[in-house]
């Protein structure tokens, strides 16, 4: 395999990883809301709550369709929604509003972007 080639299943590899990640984290609260509050704290708002889930899980489903069958990847998606879960965890954090187990999931947001980055300059660089 050459070394693009290698680049893009790396990049796609991401893609998986952060698919499943949404995935899994937002059938949690849609499945189980005692224990996710049990975990992350109070809700004011729970069908809040779950309509977040019912949108990563979407967001996660794309990027596993589309790294899975080859496809186009979701590259500004993957950007916004990893920037829009890091901006929100850390600001809620930071202001006392959320408790800080959501600085667990900026720090997987951010390695999600970094990787993304990486392997996209990566791709980049070689063409």
């Amino acid at each position: 395999m050459d070394r693009q080639a290698e680049n893009n299943a790396a990049l796609r590899n991401v893609f998986l990883f952060q698919g499943a990640y949404f995935v899994i984290t937002g059938v949690w609260p849609v499945v189980n809301m005692p224990s996710f509050i049990s975990a992350t704290g109070p809700k004011q708002d729970t069908w809040l709550v779950e309509m977040v889930g019912l949108l990563a899980i979407s967001i996660g489903l794309s990027f596993l369709v589309a790294s899975l069958r080859k496809q186009p990847l979701p590259i500004v998606l993957a950007y916004a929604s990893a920037l829009s879960f890091l901006l929100m965890d850390l600001i809620y954090v930071i202001g006392e509003v959320i408790p800080g187990i959501y600085l667990i999931d900026a720090a997987v947001q951010f390695v999600f972007i970094s990787l993304m980055t990486f392997f996209l300059i990566r791709r980049s660089n070689h063409r």
